[in-house]
């Protein structure tokens, strides 16, 4: 993880900054902005986990920070999905956080609980482990034009890791969280606003000027306020023991031969790599053999 200032915690932040796949920028002590740097079509695989943990790590050990955004600065992607070319056993083998959750689920739990204001910028797309994140956060504000959430997994004979399943009910309906959870479609960003997957959907030409200006002005507040409002407002949320079950079930899911045979025909059409099967994901799940 690379950062543009002096690194808070923890010190591998200064190591590597070339091949880092997140990077810190202090706008000013109170307010930072992580983004996401994995190109081509910013995938997710173990060191892109690790250093989400470094992230988290650094938030919840500053005493300044108030207000995070993420963002990221490949064309079209905002995060992907998981990296199904590296090594599963480089993920699972990673030990558990703080929570006693797996890194991921672990990250995603620590983000929604930290006692700053967590904001998702999106334009690109947000399939799987973005549209997780985005339900993490605090906030979410997303591009009209160019944003697309997904959680694919189920069209490809999965289940979601990072906890949707607990997580989308709560925020958009039951029905609506199995509308997306078991179509698999591509949502676009003024679908995601009308259905409250992401707070608005603004045109792409306001969309950094109308997040730089809230995340500006929230930082200009007392941290103990905003920890201890987020803390009350967090009792609505799901326990974290759901979204370890989830994580359990994809994992599971991933050594059956459907998930396999699945990711196999996305993989022979052009599937991770950038092109018209990552663009139009939905559309390609709809035409795997079955």
């Amino acid at each position: 993880m690379a950062t543009t200032t002096a690194p808070t915690k923890p010190a591998r932040t200064n190591e590597s900054t070339e091949a880092a796949q997140l990077r810190i920028t202090r706008r000013s002590p109170a307010y930072w902005r992580v983004t996401i740097d994995n190109p081509p079509i910013n995938v997710m695989g173990p060191e892109m986990v690790r250093e989400f943990q470094e992230v988290i790590n650094a938030i919840e050990t500053d005493n300044d920070v108030r207000v995070v955004v993420f963002d990221s600065a490949v064309d079209g992607y905002f995060l992907n999905h998981s990296d199904f070319e590296a090594k599963l056993e480089d993920l699972t083998s990673m030990p558990d956080g703080p929570t006693g959750l797996p890194p991921w689920p672990d990250f995603l739990v620590r983000l929604t609980r930290a006692p700053v204001a967590s904001i998702a910028l999106i334009r690109g797309r947000a399939t799987g482990n973005g549209s997780e994140i985005t339900l993490a956060c605090d906030m979410s504000f997303a591009s009209r034009e160019k944003t697309i959430i997904s959680q694919w997994e189920v069209g490809v004979g999965m289940v979601a890791g990072g906890g949707p399943m607990a997580r989308l009910p709560q925020l958009i309906g039951r029905n609506r969280a199995l509308e997306v959870l078991l179509s698999s479609e591509d949502i676009r960003g003024d679908q995601a606003e009308a259905y409250g997957y992401v707070n608005r959907a603004l045109p792409d030409a306001d969309l950094e000027a109308f997040v730089e200006a809230l995340a500006t002005r929230i930082a200009k507040f007392d941290k103990w306020a905003i920890a201890n409002t987020k803390r009350l407002v967090n009792t609505t949320l799901p326990p974290d023991v759901e979204l370890g079950a989830g994580w359990d079930a994809c994992i599971a899911s991933l050594g059956r031969p459907a998930a396999q045979d699945g990711i196999k025909a996305l993989m022979a059409r052009g599937f991770h790599k950038p092109g018209d099967v990552e663009n139009r994901l939905g559309y390609y799940l709809g035409e795997i053999p079955r």
